[in-house]
């Protein structure tokens, strides 16, 4: 009996998804930035790679002009299997609240959510993918929680609702 849970335990385990990994000297000429000046605001943002091979998504939100986030996104192709449970983000923030995003259909105009909130360390969140909510134009849906097999873009936005500078440092994203 022994050996048969031991069997059926490497048969479940799965290896970690990844899906951006900067050690790996990951390209950020695939991040995508979206601010609010698709709607008259004036924030700006930039992602870069830094000299320690981690991605540096920062700028400046700005309220003025009805204004008030700055994000990035970075179109992927996850396939989920059914021991997917959890997105685990190492990063270091600037102690400012983020949104961690993700979508399973490009053309669907709401993203599933998680507020995370930074302490100027490095950090290791880890995100369950149902606790992930449904949201549009800051509004929450009434729709289930995330419940896909497939993400296929993943996003980090600022919006605090303030004037306000910021920096988020991304060492990596996976899937457990």
């Amino acid at each position: 009996m022994k050996y048969l849970a031991l069997i059926v335990m490497l048969f479940t385990f799965q290896e970690p998804i990844t899906i951006v990994d900067f050690s790996q000297k990951s390209d950020v000429k695939n991040w995508k930035i979206t601010n609010d000046d698709v709607m008259g605001g004036v924030s700006t943002s930039t992602m870069v790679l830094n000299e320690n091979n981690k991605g540096v998504f920062s700028g400046q939100v700005s309220t003025e002009n009805n204004g008030g986030f700055a994000m990035m996104r970075l179109p992927v192709d996850v396939k989920l299997n059914n021991n997917s449970k959890k997105v685990k983000i190492r990063l270091k923030g600037d102690g400012k609240q983020y949104q961690f995003r993700v979508k399973s259909n490009p053309a669907e105009r709401h993203w599933y959510i998680q507020e995370i909130q930074t302490n100027g360390d490095w950090q290791t969140i880890e995100l369950n993918l149902n606790s992930l909510y449904p949201v549009f134009r800051g509004n929450r849906l009434r729709r289930q929680n995330f419940n896909h097999t497939i993400i296929r873009e993943i996003a980090f936005l600022i919006g605090n609702k303030k004037n306000e500078s910021f920096s988020l440092i991304l060492d990596y994203i996976k899937i457990e």
